[in-house]
C-alpha cells in the first residue's frame, strides 16, 4: 500500500512557533525524506468557518498567511500539494455519507470536542458544523486515503472517530475505505508548546505567540518577557523547572551544537538545568541564550518569507493547481465510495441493462 500523509491548519491567523514544533518542522522533514508517495498538506478554510462563520473575512485574508508561513518554513509544492479545503466539493458530500455511520452521542463523548466546546463557551448553544467537525475532518484524511496525519497527542481522539468510522463504512458497504494511523512528535515538549505567559496554549486574543513572521525585535521582546519560576527572584535561588516556560522552549529548540556556539560553559541542556535548579543561574542569561537559538532558527524563515511575499500572484496560483490535484484525488474515491454504496446510478452499467431488461420483458408497468 501507498503511505499517503493528510494534515494541515486553520486558517485564523499567521501561524506561530507552537505550529512550526509541533508539526511544520516535521512536515518538511517527512516531505524530504522520500517516504511517502504523496503528501496533502490542506488549508482547513471550511473547517475554521464552524466557529468563524460570522467573520469569513477574517478566514479569506489568512489563507496567504498561511501559505507564505508553509512556503517560507520548506514546504514545497513540487513535493506536497497544498491545497484549500473549500474548493474541494467532494469533502462536503462525503462528510454528509459519513453522518449516517455516526451517533450524536458518540461525538458528545469524544473528549477533544468537549474540550474545544469548553474553550469556546459553546456549552448551550454549539454550531452543527462545529460539533461534527470529527466527521469532517474523517472526511478530510479519507478522501486522499491517507494512511499517516501527523498530529499532537490531544488530536488523537479525532483520529480514533476517523477510524471508527472508516471500520464502520467498510464492514457496511465492503472493503473501500483506508484506515489511517497517527504520528505523533518525537519530542514532548513539542507537542505541548505553551504562550510566552505560561498559559496552556498559544492564542492572538491572549498576545502569547511568537509568530514565525516575527521581526528578530519582536522576538527578542517576547523571550525576554517569558514566564519563569515566580519564586526564582535572586540569582542564588534554586529555580523549578515545573511550568517554566524558557526551559520548555529549550527542550522544544535546543540542540547539542547550540551550547558550542553560544553557552560553551554548559556541556549539555541538562547541566544547564542542574545549574538553574541548584542556584547561581539567572533567568536573563537563560533567555538570552534560547533568544540566540531561535534567532537561528527563524532568520532563514523570515528571510524566505520576505523574498515570498514580492511573488502573491504566483502563491495563488500554485495554491489553484494543489486545489486541481487534490479535487482529482477526492473525486477517484468518491466514485469508489458512490459504487460501495450503491448510489452510482449513472456509471453503473449492468444495473441499466438490468432495469431495460426488467421492465423490457414486462407490461410497461413495472409488472410480470
Amino acid at each position: 500500500m501507498s503511505k499517503i500523509i493528510l494534515t494541515g491548519d486553520r486558517p485564523t491567523g499567521r501561524l506561530h512557533v507552537g505550529h512550526y514544533v509541533g508539526s511544520l518542522r516535521r512536515r518538511v522533514e517527512l516531505q524530504n525524506s522520500g517516504e511517502y508517495e504523496k503528501i496533502f498538506i490542506m488549508i482547513a478554510d471550511a473547517q475554521a468557518l464552524t466557529d468563524n462563520a460570522d467573520n469569513p473575512e477574517k478566514i479569506r485574508q489568512n489563507i496567504i498567511e498561511v501559505a507564505l508561513d508553509y512556503l517560507s518554513c520548506g514546504l514545497d509544492p513540487a513535493k506536497s500539494t497544498l491545497f484549500i479545503q473549500s474548493q474541494i466539493q467532494e469533502l462536503a458530500e462525503l462528510s454528509f455519507y459519513y453522518m449516517n455511520l455516526v451517533t450524536v452521542s458518540r461525538l458528545q463523548r469524544n473528549p477533544t470536542v468537549k474540550s474545544e466546546i469548553q474553550q469556546r463557551n459553546f456549552e448551550t448553544s454549539i454550531p452543527v458544523g462545529f460539533f461534527t467537525y470529527p466527521i469532517s475532518q474523517a472526511s478530510d484524511i479519507t478522501a486522499f486515503k491517507a494512511t499517516t496525519v501527523p498530529v499532537g497527542d490531544d488530536q488523537l481522539p479525532m483520529i480514533e472517530q476517523c477510524r471508527e468510522i472508516v471500520r464502520k463504512f467498510n464492514a457496511v458497504y465492503g472493503e473501500t475505505l483506508v484506515e489511517p494511523e497517527a504520528l505523533l512528535p518525537g519530542n514532548e515538549a513539542c507537542s505541548r508548546l505553551p504562550g510566552t505567559d505560561g498559559k496552556a496554549k498559544m492564542s492572538k486574543s491572549l498576545g502569547n505567540c511568537i509568530y514565525l513572521s516575527d521581526s528578530a525585535d519582536e522576538v527578542r521582546n517576547k523571550i525576554m518577557s517569558m514566564f519563569t519560576d515566580p519564586n526564582h527572584l535572586k540569582i542564588t535561588d534554586p529555580g523549578s523547572l515545573e511550568g517554566n516556560t524558557v526551559f520548555t522552549y529549550l527542550d522544544a529548540f535546543c540542540k547539542p551544537e547550540h551550547f558550542e556556539r553560544y553557552l560553551p560553559e554548559y556541556a549539555d541542556l541538562d547541566e544547564l538545568k542542574g545549574h538553574y535548579q541548584r542556584g547561581g543561574l539567572g533567568d536573563v542569561k537563560v533567555k538570552k541564550f534560547l533568544n540566540a537559538i531561535m534567532q537561528e532558527e527563524l532568520e532563514p524563515i523570515r528571510s524566505r518569507r520576505k523574498e515570498l511575499e514580492k511573488q502573491i500572484p504566483a502563491i495563488y496560483e500554485m495554491l489553484k493547481k494543489g486545489c486541481e490535484t487534490a479535487r482529482a484525488e477526492a473525486a477517484a474515491t468518491m466514485a469508489e465510495v458512490k459504487a460501495a454504496m450503491r448510489i452510482n446510478y449513472f456509471d453503473d452499467a449492468a444495473l441499466i441493462a438490468e432495469q431495460a431488461r426488467r421492465y423490457g420483458n414486462g407490461t410497461g408497468t413495472g409488472e410480470k
